[in-house]
C-alpha cells in the first residue's frame, strides 16, 4: 500500500486544513536531508509535519514505534512512510538510518529531537550523527501556535561544530511556540563538543514520533 503522488498533496492539505495551521515558505530542493519537527508538544504536531512533507510531495520516512505496526493498520503506518522502532532495543537505529539514507537517490526523514512531547532537558542528538555521516542537510520544520503557521525554515550544512550549528537552529525557533509552549524541550544537545558527540546506537538515538 502506498500513497499515489498524484494524491499526496491533497493530503497534505487535508491534513493541514485539518489542525488548522496555515502553511507558508515550504519549499524542498534537497532530494535527501533529515526534516526537524519541532516544537513537538503535542500529538497534533504528527500531522502537522505529514502535511507539511505531502503538500510538497514528498514520501517521508517517519519513526513510529513498533507497537502500531501490528494488525491491518501496519500497511497505513508503513504507507505514511514508517520505520518501526523498538524503543527497549534502539541499539543500531542510528546506522540503520544511515545506510537507508545511502539506498537510494530520494530520502527525507522527520525526526522530532526533543524525543518526547513534555519538557526535557536537552535534545536527543541522533538527526545530528545521521546528518553528519550520511552527509544529509537538516531542514528546520516548524509550528507556531501563535500565528497558526507552519512551513520550513533554512536548510543547514552542519559543520561538525555542534556549538556552532545548534546556535543556528535555537536561533531560529526562539520565537516559535508549540501547542503547549511550557513543555517545549530548548534546542540543547547533552554536549556540544564534536569529541564528545555519541555514537551510532547510544542514548541519541532518535526517538520515535508517535
Amino acid at each position: 500500500m502506498t500513497i499515489k503522488r498524484s494524491a499526496r498533496r491533497a493530503v497534505g492539505r487535508v491534513l493541514l486544513g485539518l489542525t488548522r495551521f496555515r502553511l507558508v515558505g515550504a519549499e524542498v530542493t534537497e532530494p535527501r536531508a533529515i526534516f526537524i519537527g519541532a516544537p513537538h508538544t503535542s500529538n497534533l504536531d504528527f500531522l502537522v509535519m505529514l502535511g507539511i512533507a505531502f503538500s510538497q510531495d514528498l514520501h517521508p520516512h517517519v519513526l513510529i514505534k513498533d507497537s502500531y505496526f501490528q494488525g491491518p493498520k501496519a500497511r497505513i503506518f508503513r504507507a505514511l512512510g514508517g520505520i518501526p522502532v523498538d524503543r527497549a532495543n534502539p541499539e543500531g537505529l542510528v546506522a540503520d538510518l544511515i545506510e537507508r539514507s545511502r539506498a537510494g537517490e530520494s530520502f527525507h526523514l522527520v525526526i522530532t529531537p526533543e524525543g518526547t512531547r513534555s519538557r526535557g532537558e536537552t535534545w536527543r542528538s541522533g538527526f545530528y550523527r545521521i546528518a553528519r555521516d550520511a552527509d544529509l542537510p537538516v531542514m528546520l520544520g516548524y509550528l507556531d501556535s501563535v500565528t497558526r503557521t507552519t512551513g520550513l525554515g533554512p536548510t543547514l550544512h552542519l559543520t561538525g561544530d555542534i556549538g556552532a550549528d545548534m546556535d543556528r537552529i535555537r536561533d531560529f525557533y526562539a520565537d516559535k511556540a508549540g501547542i503547549h509552549p511550557e513543555k517545549f524541550t530548548p534546542p540543547k544537545l547533552a554536549s556540544e563538543t564534536p569529541d564528545d558527540a555519541p555514537a551510532a546506537g547510544s542514548s541519541g538515538s532518535p526517538r520515535p514520533l508517535t
